[in-house]
C-alpha cells in the first residue's frame, strides 16, 4: 500500500500520475459497449469482489440512476439502462457459496438472468479471482460481451475478457480508486448520450 510510504500529498501526486496512464480509449470502449447495450435493450451485469465488489454495486447504482435527468424519473416512455450489480443478492451469494463454492457466486446468477448480446463487466484488482474467471467463461461461451476491469499485471482476466480496462499498477487501493474514477467519465458520457435521445 502506497499509503504506508507516502505521505498525504505525495499519494495524492502519485494517484494523478497514474490516471494519466490509462488508456482513455479503454475508457471510451466501456462507455462503447455500454451504449451498445442500452440502445438494443441488453442488459448489463457488473461483477467483483471487496473493494471491486463495492465499485460493482457503485458503478451499477450510477450507471441506473444517474443516466436519467429528474424530469425523466416519472415518465414511463423514457427508455432505461438495464444494469445490475451481482453483488447484491446476498443470500443467493450466500446460498451457492455455502452449498456449492464460492467460485459459482457469479456464474450461476448469469445462468438465471442472461442471455446472448448482454454485457459481463468483470472487476478484479489482480485478475485471478475464480469466481470472476468462471464467470467470464461462461458469459464468453453464451455470447455474452465481456469487459474486464484488472490491476496489476492484469492476471488470467485481461487474456479472457474480450475488451478491458487495465490499470497496470502494483497497489490495489489506487487500481479500485482508479478503476472508480474511469466509471464515473462513463456514467457522465452516459447520460450525456441518453439525455439526447
Amino acid at each position: 500500500m502506497l499509503g504506508v510510504k507516502l505521505n498525504p500529498r505525495a499519494f495524492l501526486e502519485r494517484a494523478a500520475q497514474e490516471l494519466l496512464r490509462i488508456d482513455p480509449r479503454e475508457v471510451q470502449a466501456l462507455a462503447d459497449d455500454i451504449w451498445e447495450c442500452y440502445q438494443k435493450g441488453r442488459f448489463v451485469f457488473v461483477i467483483g469482489n471487496g473493494g471491486s465488489g463495492s465499485n460493482s454495486s457503485h458503478f451499477a447504482e450510477d450507471m441506473g440512476k444517474c443516466t436519467l435527468r429528474r424530469e425523466d424519473f416519472d415518465d414511463d416512455r423514457k427508455k432505461r439502462l438495464r444494469i445490475l450489480s451481482l453483488t447484491d443478492n446476498t443470500p443467493y451469494i450466500l446460498a451457492w457459496a455455502n452449498d456449492e463454492g464460492f467460485e459459482r457466486v457469479f456464474v450461476e446468477q448469469l445462468k438465471n438472468l442472461a442471455g446472448p448480446g448482454d454485457l459481463l463487466v468483470a472487476i478484479s484488482g489482480s485478475g485471478n479471482s475464480p469466481n470472476i474467471l468462471r464467470a467470464v467463461e461462461w458469459a464468453n461461451r453464451h455470447d455474452l460481451k465481456t469487459f474486464g476491469c484488472t490491476g496489476y499485471s492484469g492476471g488470467k482476466l485481461r487474456a479472457l475478457a474480450q475488451k478491458g480496462l487495465h490499470v497496470p499498477l502494483d497497489d490495489m487501493g489506487l487500481v479500485e480508486s482508479i478503476h472508480l474514477t474511469a466509471f464515473h467519465w462513463v456514467v457522465g458520457d452516459l447520460h450525456r448520450r441518453i439525455v439526447g435521445t
